[in-house]
């Protein structure tokens, strides 16, 4: 007695897959369906296998051909997919670049993924039959999420939440120093020695600190990796110690690549920052600056949000994309405080794939609170180096120094 076909379907329909498209090439025209049974099946040759139902056109067509391509479709292109499950009436090759492979088989241009096939085997395999093709030729024209198929049902991945985040303060520097200027706004607290004993603190918390000055050189010429600078130009960088340590942070523009290229020679560690990621129409150009940025060898690249707040739904949809694209390099983000959203999009950006935030003591120059995010992160579960405790005690010290409260909301939570 075997199971029955409801119940097989309901069991099956929990394992999670990609969702692709195979196509063949006829006398007739290009041909193609929807289908969820693909994988590989060996590396040398390089082999995979898709499962159709015997009774079906495409089935007939790739038996008499002898070729398939298949097409890994990407989260946002359900509507591709749904055309050629026949779900929508129309032309299946109207929606997308498509162009003929090698063998004539159709492949996606804006897939995640494609190969082109020719078929070596074909295996009975009950109402189906088992297509075993030799890869020809394959490309991955796109980085981005996959589309998945789960209790049949069409969606994205799911967005767990990193297992630690770190920070880096990029505005306490800056905006003390800011305060030490000639106005006649400065409170006569903030000094230099001040400021240096708080910078001190961050530091000893484990949080790196950009600095708007070159570090001093230690006594004994060891690294600083707990110091950034902003690197703008050539003086500047030729201002930071060969091999000190101190990482620099170049913002994408036309001297980039130069800069980055100079700072590697240096022996410097460089993140690539790209500015006002989170502005609807900067999508393409800030995912072509992150291309850029991994091209030129940037361990770490920073996305920068812009002058507008941004929501989190802007968020998730950069976000993903550049993760994917990114990938291996990691991503951080330098989020504001904006109508309340700074810690919602903090959030969506962990699910987002984002472990790293710049951030500032306190939210003092309008960025995103360093305590805040490390609180959010404990409410979380998600763990980070970095000493909060030690943290909370630097801001009280920031606040007496300040002259007002900070506009942080938990640095007076001690956990």
């Amino acid at each position: 007695m075997t199971v029955d076909a409801q119940t097989f379907r309901a069991v099956l329909g929990q394992w999670p897959t990609g969702v692709a498209v195979v196509t063949t090439v006829s006398g007739t025209g290009w041909h193609g369906m929807t289908a969820g049974s693909f994988g590989s099946v060996s590396l040398d040759p390089p082999l995979v296998m898709v499962c159709l139902a015997r009774h079906i056109h495409t089935h007939e067509l790739v038996e008499r051909s002898g070729v398939f391509a298949v097409s890994v479709l990407g989260k946002d292109q359900a509507a591709i997919g749904h055309r050629f499950a026949g779900r929508e009436p129309g032309d299946r090759f109207a929606r997308g670049s498509w162009s003929a492979a090698p063998t004539g088989a159709p492949v996606l241009g804006e897939a995640v993924a494609w190969l082109d096939c020719r078929v070596v085997h074909a295996y009975p395999g009950g109402d189906h039959t088992i297509f075993v093709g030799e890869v020809l030729t394959a490309r991955t024209p796109r980085r981005t999420a996959p589309l998945l198929f789960h209790s049949r049902a069409w969606g994205q991945l799911a967005d767990p939440l990193p297992d630690e985040v770190t920070i880096a303060d990029t505005g306490l520097a800056a905006a003390l120093h800011r305060r030490l200027s000639a106005s006649g706004t400065a409170p006569a607290r903030v000094t230099r020695t001040g400021v240096a004993r708080l910078l001190d603190s961050v530091r000893a918390a484990g949080v790196r600190v950009r600095t708007p000055f070159p570090p001093a050189r230690t006594p004994d010429g060891a690294p600083q990796p707990e110091w950034s600078m902003l690197v703008e130009d050539a003086a500047c960088l030729a201002e930071v110690p060969r091999g000190s340590g101190v990482t620099a942070e170049i913002a994408d523009g036309p001297d980039a690549g130069r800069l980055i290229e100079q700072a590697r020679d240096r022996d410097l560690s460089v993140i690539g920052r790209v500015g006002d990621v989170f502005a609807p129409a900067r999508e393409r150009d800030v995912l072509t600056a992150v291309d850029r940025m991994v091209a030129a060898g940037c361990a770490e690249i920073a996305l920068d949000e812009g002058p507008e707040a941004a929501s989190p739904l802007l968020v998730r949809n950069l976000l993903q994309e550049a993760v994917a694209r990114a990938r291996p390099v990691p991503l951080r983000v330098r989020l504001r405080e904006a109508y309340g959203l700074g810690l919602a999009n903090a959030l969506t950006a962990m699910k987002s794939g984002v472990r790293s935030f710049d951030v500032t003591l306190g939210g003092v120059d309008g960025g995103l609170c360093a305590e805040d995010v490390l609180f959010l992160a404990a409410r979380l579960d998600v763990a980070t180096p970095i000493d909060r405790a030690a943290l909370v005690a630097a801001a009280a010290d920031l606040e007496a120094v300040w002259g007002s409260a900070l506009p942080g909301r938990t640095y007076r939570a001690a956990s």
